[in-house]
C-alpha cells in the first residue's frame, strides 16, 4: 500500500503539516503536526471528503503545535504526542512567541516510541528520534517516514536549542538507517520530501555516518 500524503506549509515559518490517507478517496485521514491554520486544514479535509481520525505530533516546538487545539476541538480527533514534551502543548502560551497563534491543549495519548498508532486504516510505527528535541518521535508506515525536524532534504534539525544534542541526533539518524531501506520516503517538518538513501549518500551533515560505513 502506498500512502497518500498531502503537504501544507503553514504559519510564519512555513512548517509542513501533512494530511495522510491510506488511499485517495479514503473516508478518514490523519493530520500530522498542524502547526497553524486549522480552518485551512478542515477545508482541505472537507474537500477530500475525509474526516480527521487522529492528530499526530512529532515534537513540542511551537511551530508544529499552533492549530492543535482548534483542529482537535473542531473535529473531535484524539491527539497523540511525545510524553516528554507534553508541557509544551499544555502550556503553549508560555513557550510560543506572540506572533504564533494557538492555544494550550491536553493531549489524549502520550507516546515514548515503540508503540503502534492505528488510525484511518493505517498502522504507524512510533520511532524515538531525539536530538533536535529531547523526546522527538517519528511516524513510519508503508515506506513513509514523517520525520518532524530530525532530518531534512540536505540538512538536519537544529541542535542549538534547549534540550538538543548533536550526538543524539546523529544516533537517531543512524537508527533510521539501520531500520529502514534507502527508498523510504521522508516527509520532513520543513522543505521538500526526500528519501532516506539520498540523505545518507549526499547530506553534508551526515558525513560522519558515511565515514563509519566506509
Amino acid at each position: 500500500m502506498t500512502l497518500v500524503v498531502d503537504t501544507y506549509p503553514l504559519g510564519p515559518i512555513q512548517t509542513n503539516c501533512y494530511i495522510v490517507r491510506a488511499e485517495r478517496g479514503a473516508a478518514e485521514a490523519v493530520v500530522v503536526d498542524p502547526g497553524a491554520d486549522a480552518s485551512t486544514l478542515r477545508l482541505e479535509l472537507a474537500r477530500m471528503g475525509a474526516t480527521c481520525a487522529a492528530i499526530l505530533i512529532t515534537h513540542g516546538h511551537y511551530d508544529h503545535l499552533g492549530a492543535v487545539a482548534d483542529l482537535a476541538e473542531g473535529t473531535g480527533a484524539p491527539v497523540y504526542m511525545p510524553e516528554g514534551e507534553r508541557l509544551l502543548l499544555e502550556q503553549y502560551r508560555d513557550y510560543a512567541p506572540a506572533t504564533f497563534a494557538g492555544r494550550p491543549y491536553t493531549p489524549d495519548h502520550l507516546l515514548e516510541g515503540g508503540e503502534t498508532v492505528s488510525a484511518a486504516g493505517i498502522d504507524f510505527e512510533v520511532v524515538p528520534v531525539p536530538g533536535h528535541s529531547p523526546a522527538h518521535i517519528a511516524y513510519h508506515a508503508d515506506g513513509t517516514l514523517l520525520s518532524g525536524d530530525l532530518l531534512f532534504a540536505g540538512s538536519v534539525g537544529r541542535v542549538d536549542l534547549p534540550g538538543a544534542d548533536w550526538d543524539t541526533l546523529l544516533a537517531s539518524v543512524r537508527r533510521l538507517a539501520d531500520r529502514y531501506p534507502p527508498e523510504t520516503v521522508v516527509y520532513p517538518g520543513h522543505g521538500p520530501k526526500t528519501t532516506l538513501g539520498r540523505e545518507l549518500e549526499r547530506n553534508p551533515f551526515l558525513a560522519e555516518l558515511r565515514a563509519e560505513a566506509s
